[in-house]
């Protein structure tokens, strides 16, 4: 089984809209305006390419990602790597031709079945309400959070409001950086 990796640039109050300077968030750019730029807070990110063999995320982050990354020099890798997409109304036509290998999966239980097909690690980005629905399906087996000093207030969130049963985390690494982020790296307890 293929394991699920949710990462993400998170406030301390739970907040993860906007955080590049997505347009349309009152405090949209919040990861680069308020706080000092240390390279090793975000050396997790490198890995996670190194490491990941496939992108999963929803369609607005897709439509977000998808004319930006493939000519970006940061997210290289990502460029060969097979990309599925979770959406019900995106089409082939929708899909940007310089990006790879690209799938439209249309449910929950088709990203069930892709994390039973052989292969490495598959990582979530953005789509933060692709990622409430996948842990609220406890498809999510391991979160890569660097939590920045911040209390954004209003804003999309990575963790639904929905009533559940407690699902537990095993803290696995973490680290704190002179500049207040903070690098929490959990296991779902399954």
């Amino acid at each position: 089984m293929r394991t699920l990796i949710s990462t993400a640039f998170i406030s301390l109050d739970g907040v993860v809209e906007a955080p590049g300077g997505e347009p349309g968030y009152r405090n949209s750019g919040w990861t680069f305006k308020d706080v000092e730029f240390l390279p090793e807070a975000f050396a997790i990110k490198g890995e996670e390419q190194k490491t990941a063999t496939a992108v999963l995320m929803g369609r607005l982050s897709y439509e977000a990602f998808s004319p930006v990354w493939p000519d970006m020099e940061d997210f290289a890798d990502y460029k060969v790597m097979p990309k599925y997409v979770v959406s019900t109304t995106l089409t082939g036509d929708d899909l940007v031709s310089n990006w790879g290998e690209t799938t439209i999966l249309r449910s929950l239980d088709e990203v069930a079945a892709l994390k039973e097909t052989e292969g490495g690690p598959i990582i979530v980005h953005g789509s933060a309400s692709l990622n409430q629905a996948l842990s609220d399906a406890c498809l999510i087996d391991r979160y890569h959070l660097i939590v920045f000093p911040l209390l954004l207030g209003a804003g999309k969130r990575l963790f639904s409001g929905s009533d559940k049963d407690t699902q537990k985390l095993r803290l696995v690494e973490h680290e704190a950086y002179a500049n207040g982020l903070q690098k929490n790296v959990f296991d779902v307890v399954h």
